[in-house]
């Protein structure tokens, strides 16, 4: 009684609110108490289902629904239910836990229904459907590299049981020359003179050192493995060639929707060499889609930029400020604290794609001659790599938010601006220091260097 009265002076923030169990084979639904004689009902997951679910909602006048995001199971119900026209809350299961020792779907489902009634429970970030679809196409095309990358292996394992040492005369091996051979060892050419007709003049190593090389044991056993291989790889490298075409469509429609930059595209900063890009050019689609030419930003190369947007998406008003987008990307420092004492300023651990690029981009940058090399490096020398990757990457998250955001353009000033700049900051603070003992610094010419020192 003191429980159900303590519940009712609370503000409902979302009176027409639902909460749904996720599961794999049936979801649990939870409504208001007064809009029906069955509150709760369970459903199939089937797609019938789904949408006999989202009818039974609307006849229970409910605008607003909160599920967790349980494996995938998830999709097919939310996507239904927004097709009807509901405010679908996909929210973390960190955040909705029950009272411990009363756990059954059905009391899961009332509790999310209660927890989102009074507004206690925050939904996670989805993409416009727009970029969803394009992120789904890019992360299909990641998965398919993935597995062609396997093949790779299982060719230069297949070659090593022949004693066919390609790999220690090649830079790769599905470069020009290293594909060739295969190719022709595949067809029955095994006559190391022969093949090493395919070598191109730019190869470091000699004809003598590559015929040795590829001098091999042949056997059959070896030689299919080689050629299912060979032949899974170039089914996978269709595959992705088909992503890239269809990425390519949706990148077209994508620019028909937003209004086309006045401004031609600047010169680009840097050589891109990513051999797993698209074919199609990158970076000219996604600076006529966000009219912002991102590969300016130094980490960023197009595709890299590519896949950003696809897991960010360009609305960045879903953040008010650059502190809310990093945190979201769990590279801001946490707030762990009781009792007024900081317990822990660790960042959270997350499984974000785009916190991963945005890492990948911080330790690609730390060997640059830039700004942000400067600090990746100086970081590094004192709080070591791992922070250091962190931080940078923080760096970079919001110089991508405020180029979406307010159209920032991104001007480096160099390395040894950077230092300068940071020499004179620590003499700032070591003069404000010595004012405050009653001491001042005073300047020591060495030769050959000039310093200060108290």
């Amino acid at each position: 009684m003191a429980q159900s009265k303590r519940s009712s002076s609370m503000p409902a923030i979302h009176p027409n609110a639902a909460g749904i169990d996720i599961g794999s084979q049936f979801h649990v639904v939870a409504v208001p108490l007064d809009r029906t004689d069955e509150p709760v009902k369970t459903f199939k997951s089937f797609t019938g289902e789904l949408h006999i679910m989202a009818k039974w909602l609307k006849s229970c006048r409910i605008e607003t629904i909160a599920m967790e995001s349980t494996s995938v199971y998830w999709i097919p119900a939310f996507e239904i239910l927004e097709s009807y026209g509901f405010e679908v809350f996909l929210v973390n299961a960190r955040e909705a836990k029950n009272v411990p020792g009363r756990k059954t779907d059905i009391n899961d489902a009332q509790w999310l229904q209660k927890l989102h009634q009074f507004g206690l429970l925050r939904a996670s970030f989805q993409p416009a459907k727009e970029i969803a679809e394009l992120r789904a196409y890019l992360r299909q095309r990641e998965r398919l590299l993935d597995y062609k990358a396997s093949h790779i292996q299982h060719m230069q394992k297949a070659m090593m049981q022949m004693n066919i040492q390609l790999h220690h005369v090649v830079s790769t091996i599905t470069g020009k020359t290293g594909m060739e051979i295969i190719r022709a060892i595949v067809a029955g050419q095994h006559n190391p003179k022969t093949l090493v007709k395919f070598r191109d003049i730019r190869c470091h190593n000699s004809v003598d050192v590559m015929t040795a090389a590829l001098t091999g044991n042949y056997k059959a056993e070896h030689l299919f493995a080689l050629t299912q291989a060979l032949e899974l790889f170039d089914i996978y490298t269709e595959k992705v060639d088909d992503c890239d075409r269809i990425i390519a469509t949706v990148l077209e429609r994508l620019q028909k929707m937003t209004v086309v930059p006045k401004k031609s595209i600047p010169k680009p900063k840097h050589k891109e060499c990513n051999k797993n890009a698209p074919s199609f050019d990158v970076r000219t689609a996604l600076f006529n889609f966000t009219g912002k030419d991102l590969t300016q930003i130094h980490g960023l190369g197009s595709y890299l930029a590519l896949k950003l947007v696809a897991e960010c998406g360009t609305d960045m008003s879903r953040w008010p400020t650059s502190k809310h987008f990093t945190s979201w990307l769990c590279l801001a420092p946490g707030n762990k604290i009781s009792g007024g004492k900081v317990l822990s300023s660790r960042t959270r651990r997350t499984a974000s794609r785009a916190t991963a690029l945005l890492r990948l981009a911080a330790t690609t940058i730390g060997k640059s001659d830039t700004a942000l090399g400067a600090f990746y490096r100086r970081l590094a020398a004192r709080s070591g790599k791992a922070k250091a990757v962190t931080a940078t990457a923080r760096k970079i998250a919001t110089l991508f938010y405020n180029t979406l955001k307010y159209g920032m353009e991104y001007i480096d000033k160099g390395a040894d601006y950077y230092e300068d700049q940071y020499r004179k900051k620590v003499l700032n603070n070591l003069r404000r220091r010595a004012d405050a003992f009653g001491f001042t610094l005073q300047e020591k010419v060495l030769p050959g260097l000039a310093v200060e020192v108290s």
